[in-house]
């Protein structure tokens, strides 16, 4: 029988291979949220550990709100990407398990 009839037919064998997707899938965005509060998260806390650089200006604004603001912008789009990427190979490499047939 195809892996995939596992799947379809719901039976244990079939519910660990769902079960190893989706915890490869959830520890794949706990490590994609680790890395944003770290990254994002970190700023403001930085903003306030330096007062100096928290009081710079660019023009008529401060650079801890185009930090805050612009700049974290291409941070997400960046990991949002990168989890997209991820999830999809994941995706993709059960797609092929089930497509083998077990000898």
């Amino acid at each position: 029988m195809a892996r995939a009839g596992e799947v379809d037919q719901d039976t244990r064998l079939g519910g660990l291979y769902v079960g190893s997707l989706l915890r490869e899938q959830l520890w794949l965005a706990v490590r994609t949220l680790t890395v944003l509060a770290l990254v994002v998260g970190s700023l403001p806390l930085v903003l306030h550990l330096a007062p100096d650089l928290a009081a710079l200006r660019f023009g008529p604004f401060p650079v801890a709100w185009l930090v805050l603001g612009g700049a974290t912008y291409p941070v997400l789009v960046l990991l949002a990407w990168r989890y997209v990427r991820r999830a999809e190979r994941n995706e993709a490499a059960f797609a092929e398990l089930m497509d083998e047939v077990d000898r």
